[in-house]
């Protein structure tokens, strides 16, 4: 039997992708997947002042940081938020403030030290016999893919078949279908459906394969988002928030189709849940990473069968 734990959509939450790391010791998983949308969406400059203090406004507050302890201390706090600390002065905010090129390089460098900075983590922290699995998903940029690929302690899973147990393979699948935000890796729903079948024609058997795919199947209650209007903002029926389903109709007739046993999704927050498509079992564990919230779902997998599946979250 293997047990695995699967979590998506940390955002850049240094807190929750600590807690991944230590969910395999804590649940006792042989596998744990981090299924995509891996790094943050902001950066918070820590300006250093003529008087050699330093100021940041985070959280909806103004800090003052007296010494490079303070500033330590708020870099850890801007972390644990899924935000990028930046330390500079006061000429250089002026700068990437007149310049997006700017703001857009100086994004690919923090994402690429700090994603080096947590698969460094995995050392010491998940036991060796313990496969750590790391996808990209639609809002992490390209840039990302080679530097998981590197690290020594986990596994790049895109594009190729992943030996999760003697029993089981797993094919992965980062991208998305067209999202209102433009996100780096989202394509129409036919390149997505043409993507989906690449990666259901690298296996024979179907019978054991679980698909990581970061985007859910449509109308499958792991999609539902808030209807947003032309100005990308919530629309409301009676006070309330209007949802509607957002994920891919190609990916629902694929497994419908192939049947594979387990389908991990995630790329929808506010849709944890689970739904059967015959025989094929779809999670999403749904995300609330702005509170440091890990949710996941812990999968006992015997040869034939999902022996039970639940939950869990911290």
């Amino acid at each position: 039997m293997t047990l695995l734990f699967f979590t998506t959509d940390v955002h850049g939450s240094e807190k929750c992708w600590i807690k991944f790391l230590n969910a395999a010791e804590f649940y006792k998983a042989d596998v744990v997947i981090m299924g995509g949308d891996v790094t943050g969406k902001l950066i918070i400059p820590i300006v250093e002042q003529k008087d050699g203090t330093y100021t940041s406004s985070v959280f909806g507050n103004d800090y003052i940081l007296n010494n490079k302890k303070e500033v330590e201390e708020m870099k850890g706090k801007i972390r644990f938020s899924g935000y990028y600390p930046y330390v500079c002065d006061g000429g250089e905010v002026e700068e990437l403030e007149a310049d997006k090129n700017k703001v857009d390089k100086l994004f690919d460098v923090l994402m690429v030290e700090e994603l080096k900075r947590w698969l460094s983590m995995v050392n010491g922290r998940v036991d060796k016999k313990v496969k750590v699995i790391v996808s990209p998903g639609n809002d992490d940029r390209l840039i990302i893919d080679k530097v998981i690929e590197e690290a020594d302690d986990v596994i790049y899973p895109e594009e190729k078949v992943v030996k999760i147990d003697k029993d089981h393979e797993m094919v992965s699948c980062c991208w998305s279908n067209p999202t209102p935000w433009n996100s780096p890796r989202e394509v129409s729903e036919d390149e997505l459906g043409k993507r989906l079948e690449k990666e259901f024609k690298r296996v024979d058997n179907y019978d054991n394969l679980i698909c990581n795919f970061h985007v859910p199947p449509y109308k499958s209650n792991l999609d539902l988002a808030p209807k947003l209007d032309k100005n990308l903002r919530v629309k409301y029926v009676l006070g309330k928030p209007e949802f509607v389903p957002v994920g891919s109709k190609s990916l629902q007739k694929l497994i419908k189709k192939y049947q594979p046993k387990l389908g991990l999704h995630g790329h929808i927050h506010e849709s944890s849940g689970e739904i059967k498509y015959g025989r094929t079992l779809c999670l999403n564990p749904g995300s609330e990473y702005g509170e440091g919230i890990l949710k996941g779902y812990l999968i006992d997998l015997t040869k034939d069968r999902i022996k039970r599946h639940w939950r869990v979250e911290g």
